[in-house]
């Protein structure tokens, strides 16, 4: 089966809150709340319980409602995808493996692969609308009032109210090729937010082209998409793909677009509110601070800023947004759905690896712990270099864990294990020092330049090893096919998980950040 037929039947955001409400994960929250921090804080802690997402209805200062925890959980991100479990996510990551590295088909069923491929790309071409609901309302100049919005501020020592899940659509200045990226956006002025973007980014990289024409840059922020939208944007991966054909790609079928009223950029139709603007280079304003992903507030940073003069909007349209911190935060949700999509891109770049694992309380980028299958003396510090190196978005994993293909990389325990049984510091250890690094990382001796660490967590082979090795424990395959048979017998029918809950063998990670967060206060 074709992963990309399995997108949902709709690209809009509002059908999919109605899916979520008649699966029970959807909340209705009808007493007054303020956007001011208190909206934030029920929402964090409705996600760190593993709950539903929330639709504040009686938003403090506006008449337009609030959704946020839309992809909570890992299951909310799969169905957002048309699919049931994450698992299958590594399907769509097969694709476009094939699509970043083609290869001559070897036979007939490769060759139908293919062509299915081909026949896909040519399905998720957009669409477009002539008559879109994002435009059923429509406000001009003087008109527009950010202040009507309910921009909301997360944290206490937030610079102030923002926009954090509004698509950030711009042009390229001369090959006229778009992009879509998610970046937040902090009020300045009733028509007036500066936006920030690294400048690796690709909005980035348009602003200093349009600045070297000398133009003014036109920019869109579409916010209330559907979700598998918000996963085509935030899917950074080095194929020549539009983030529009990238998320037909997902729903298996093109995404419907139309026209921005007053400018010459391309929208999802169905968006909720669409603010219309414009950055002329050269005009910046401080930026932050705002709480971050690394779970410490970032710094004051000068920020392009954007003038709008056109907001347009769906009859009574409701405000998608979202938050930063320590996980879980739904940015990690994304982050470990991304994951399953990376595995196959990266296995077909460093071809020696058999999965990986970005864990969530890392940051969901921080540490890696990857799996090969080992063949040589030196190959997992091999490995380690590849990963590193294979795809951009690897280029901030602070620690690299190899371990072999017989441990299962999202099992800690497993882990913990190799580590602290196949590891010899004084051998097992690649540091690499004054690595360019994440500029967010304070724990980095000098901002923007840090180290990185790799572990050699696997079996020692060859010229790697000076003495013998015990033989690893396991049970014969004869006496586990006895227990099989006697399970029943022996009255234990009703001990069948594989994956007992962790806090049964002490990992409560809750604790240990709550222990922290009292020696530091």
């Amino acid at each position: 089966m074709n992963p990309f037929n399995k997108g949902p039947g709709s690209q809009d955001m509002r059908d999919f809150l109605s899916f979520l409400e008649k699966k029970g994960q959807l909340k209705r929250i009808h007493e007054p709340v303020s956007p001011d921090l208190e909206l934030t804080a029920i929402s964090d802690r409705v996600l760190s319980m593993g709950g539903p997402a929330l639709l504040f209805e009686n938003v403090i200062g506006s008449s337009i409602p609030v959704v946020t925890n839309v992809l909570g959980t890992i299951d909310r991100v799969a169905w957002s995808m048309g699919l049931e479990k994450v698992e299958e996510l590594e399907a769509i990551g097969e694709k476009l493996a094939l699509l970043q590295q083609p290869k001559p088909p070897r036979d007939a069923k490769e060759t139908f692969e293919l062509g299915g491929l081909l026949w896909n790309l040519i399905k998720a071409r957009p669409d477009y609308d002539l008559t879109p609901a994002c435009h059923q309302t429509i406000l001009n100049n003087e008109a527009v009032d950010l202040d009507q919005l309910p921009l909301t501020r997360p944290w206490p020592n937030d610079a102030g109210s923002v926009i954090t899940f509004g698509l950030v659509i711009t042009k390229d200045p001369e090959t006229k090729v778009p992009n879509v990226g998610i970046y937040r956006l902090q009020k300045q002025s009733c028509n007036t937010m500066t936006v920030h973007w690294l400048s690796v980014r690709g909005g980035a990289g348009h602003l200093r082209k349009a600045a070297a024409l000398g133009q003014k840059l036109e920019v869109a922020i579409a916010i209330g998409v559907h979700p598998l939208i918000i996963m085509a944007a935030a899917t950074p991966i080095p194929i020549q793909l539009s983030e529009w054909l990238f998320a037909g790609l997902y729903s298996g079928k093109g995404v419907r677009l139309t026209r921005c009223k007053t400018l010459d950029l391309e929208i999802p139709s169905s968006a909720e509110i669409v603010l219309e603007g414009t950055i002329t280079p050269g005009e910046e304003m401080s930026d932050g601070p705002f709480g971050d992903h690394m779970g410490f507030y970032g710094g004051i940073e000068s920020s392009p800023l954007i003038r709008f003069h056109c907001i347009t909007k769906r009859k009574n349209p409701i405000f998608h947004t979202t938050f930063s911190g320590k996980p879980p935060k739904e940015e990690a949700m994304l982050a470990i759905a991304l994951n399953r999509i990376y595995t196959p891109i990266l296995r077909r770049q460093v071809p020696e690896i058999v999965d990986f694992f970005l864990p969530m309380e890392a940051l969901s980028y921080k540490l890696a712990i990857i799996s090969i299958d080992k063949a040589y003396p030196g190959q997992a510090k091999r490995a380690s270099m590849a990963f590193w190196s294979a795809l951009p978005q690897f280029t901030y994993t602070k620690f690299i864990v190899v371990v072999d293909s017989s441990i299962n990389v999202r099992d800690p325990r497993q882990v913990v294990w190799a580590i602290s049984s196949m590891v010899d510091p004084q051998r097992d250890l690649l540091i690499i020092e004054n690595t360019p690094f994440d500029s967010l990382d304070f724990a980095s001796e000098k901002i923007g330049l840090g180290g990185r660490m790799a572990i050699d967590a696997t079996t020692k082979i060859g010229a790697e090893i000076n003495h013998q090795w015990g033989e690893q424990l396991q049970h014969s395959k004869e006496i586990q096919k006895r227990v099989d048979s006697r399970w029943k017998e022996l009255g234990l029918s009703d001990i069948t998980s594989n994956n007992p809950d962790a806090t049964l063998f002490g990992y409560v990670m809750d604790y240990f950040i709550s222990r922290k967060e009292i020696t530091n206060s």
